[in-house]
């Protein structure tokens, strides 16, 4: 069973992708992840993904470098090296580069627009559900 990226999003609650400028402060950002309940924000200009923001560049960039959330943007710590994957990409594809990157959202780009994010939760879910699919067919197949 081969899930891909399109299917994962397809299953997912909120197929919202949340985006935020690259001027906006970093306390616009990580209050609208609060709100959100996510972990990373795509930070977008004119539509045209130019970085991700996660808690963890937050924690990392601004408590350790002791600035301020609200004196500054969020395109001062944001990640602009920005890993992404396609539709037709599968679940253990996106796995295998996250565990390399040590990474844990990937927003998902086709003809240079943002049509979703995928975590690693979201994943992990979609591969407990191919084993549960899987399990099954083979106790189908064992009582016949």
């Amino acid at each position: 069973i081969m899930t891909t990226v399109a299917q994962v999003l397809q299953e997912k609650v909120s197929i919202e992708t949340s985006t935020i400028s690259p001027t906006a402060t970093v306390l616009e950002a990580i209050t609208l992840m609060g709100n959100k309940g996510i972990g990373a924000v795509i930070v977008t200009n004119a539509d045209k993904v130019v970085g991700i923001l996660s808690e963890r560049d937050y924690t990392r960039k601004i408590a350790l470098m002791q600035r301020t959330s609200d004196h500054t943007t969020v395109a001062e710590i944001m990640t602009s090296q920005v890993l992404s994957v396609t539709r037709t990409h599968t679940v253990d594809e996106c796995l295998a580069l996250m565990t390399d990157k040590h990474i844990r959202h990937l927003p998902v780009i086709e003809n240079d627009s943002l049509v979703g994010i995928v975590s690693i939760g979201d994943l992990v879910k979609a591969t407990m559900e191919d084993q549960r699919k899987l399990i099954d067919q083979l106790q189908q197949y064992i009582s016949g």
